[in-house]
């Protein structure tokens, strides 16, 4: 479960090139571009210009190097050249990378244009709750201070947190021990250690937490069809608090703000 810090040293390669993924994906001007275009973009990049492999592609049966989750789409949205992405839409693009048989994985919610101060605030509210669980991890934090302060911090900005899906262990396997709940009481669960490695991802909807799985078997939405964003990074567990091993550069910005 826990990592050697030679481990953890090739864990953060992984973490930094997909990071540079993330940093291709801002370049590029998403309107009018399908989720399949977008898809092929970043697989180019990740084997030609990275030399890595897109850990997503033919797990469990997936085909693609992605997933694009559009507005109401909570997570798995499966890449089409149909799907186009229009100015005011809100899409997450949660991609993994191997490099070294270690694996990172994070996703990015994009806003597409001039998208309504509802669909930013929700963004900025899912962004905000991954940092508030981010920032409870430490060595004898427990699993539920990150649920919880993932949770509160949703709540309090007037959204509902997706109880069906959650964060992970990841290293040599995409998933594994433990399960990451974004919901949670303080001061239970599982005890952090120095060398634990998994990935924060909550998924916040402006309606209600329900969500359904389409017949494609992938695909999941809200099941009142309100609006759902997600943000996630893989982090490990230090001796002294959390390093997120896939920061993205603007995030290393000075004065940059998590929450």
């Amino acid at each position: 479960m826990t990592k050697t810090p030679q481990e953890l040293a090739l864990m953060a390669e992984s973490g930094r090139l997909l990071a540079s993924v993330f940093e291709h994906l801002d370049t590029i001007p998403l309107a009018g571009k399908s989720t399949l275009q977008i898809n092929d973009l970043a697989e180019r990049f990740i084997e030609d210009d990275l030399q890595a492999r897109p850990a997503s592609k033919g797990q469990y049966g997936f085909e693609f190097v992605l997933n694009a989750s559009i507005n109401q789409v909570v997570c798995h949205g499966v890449p089409s050249p149909t799907d186009i992405l229009h100015d005011g839409d809100i899409v997450n693009f949660d991609i993994t990378l191997e490099k070294n048989g270690y694996i990172a994985d994070s996703s990015k919610t994009y806003l597409v244009g001039d998208v309504t101060l509802a669909a930013r605030r929700l963004v900025q509210a899912a962004y905000a709750a991954m940092w508030k669980g981010i920032q409870a991890v430490r060595p004898g934090a427990q699993l539920g201070d990150i649920g919880y302060a993932i949770e509160r911090h949703a709540k309090r900005a007037g959204y509902s947190v997706v109880r069906d899906y959650c964060g992970h262990g990841i290293g040599r396997e995409m998933h594994e021990d433990p399960q990451i709940l974004h919901f949670g009481k303080p001061g239970t669960g599982l005890a952090l250690r120095e060398g634990m490695v998994f990935t924060i991802e909550p998924m916040l909807n402006r309606g209600r937490r329900t969500v359904r799985t389409e017949e494609d078997g992938w695909t999941v939405v809200t099941a009142d069809g309100s609006l759902s964003a997600q943000f996630e990074h893989t982090v490990a567990v230090t001796a002294t608090g959390v390093e997120v091993l896939t920061l993205r550069p603007e995030e290393r910005a000075p004065g940059f703000k998590a929450a």
